[in-house]
């Protein structure tokens, strides 16, 4: 009889084989690869479902914290609606550029904008210029996290979904031996995630975890 609890690495790596990649996305991977770049995209399964949530949520205005090479802006652009727009926030200049190429040639480089510094200076501004959004999806330091979750919750609009990537630290969250400043960052953040009375969310487990929460409505 085989054994009923299926392999994590098995069922991932089954999921990654139905993902489809394209041939940009794949591109993208091997320039972060080439660049010696942190390979820290997105996992395929979770693009496909930013795809898909952006899709089903009709986002208009998506705000991407991290933009690394590009592979979530691209998932996220090709659901958000016609008249979407993608504000990306990258730290490094040659990161937001790279992404900047690659959003180009998937054909939405018009509707994507890239603000570069440091995230909360950026998210500051726009929360001053009175900018809201109705799609956020938070992949950057995880000393921030929180932060990051607080801006959005000011900047969002009812209704609004907001996703964050990388929620096990690959199981350091999981060991309580485990508790330094980003591993306690990581774990508030997902108790809001889960219990913030203004939010409706959850966590998936598969890859290196995967929150999604949509802000409720008045």
């Amino acid at each position: 009889m085989n054994d009923p609890h299926m392999n994590a690495a098995a069922a991932e790596a089954y999921m990654e084989s139905l993902a489809n990649e394209d041939e940009l996305l794949l591109k993208i991977k091997r320039v972060i690869h080439e660049a010696r770049m942190p390979d820290v995209s997105v996992a395929a399964g979770y693009g496909k479902m930013l795809t898909l949530l952006a899709t089903l949520s009709g986002a208009r205005r998506i705000l991407e914290i991290g933009a690394l090479g590009g592979y979530s802006g691209i998932c996220m652009a090709r659901g958000m609606a016609e008249d979407g727009t993608l504000t990306s926030l990258e730290l490094k200049p040659e990161y937001a550029e790279m992404a900047a190429g690659h959003l180009a040639e998937a054909g939405f480089g018009e509707r994507t904008r890239y603000l570069v510094g440091p995230a909360l200076d950026s998210l500051e501004r726009l929360h001053a210029d009175g900018e809201r959004f109705d799609f956020f999806f938070i992949d950057a330091d995880k000393l921030n996290y929180v932060n990051y979750l607080d801006m959005a919750l000011k900047m969002a609009e009812p209704g609004a979904v907001i996703v964050a990537d990388n929620l096990l630290l690959r199981g350091r969250t999981l060991n309580l031996e485990r508790n330094g400043p980003a591993i306690l960052t990581v774990r508030e953040f997902n108790r809001r995630m889960a219990e913030d009375p203004r939010l409706i969310g959850t966590l998936l487990p598969a890859y290196d975890g995967f929150s999604v929460a949509m802000v409720k409505k008045a």
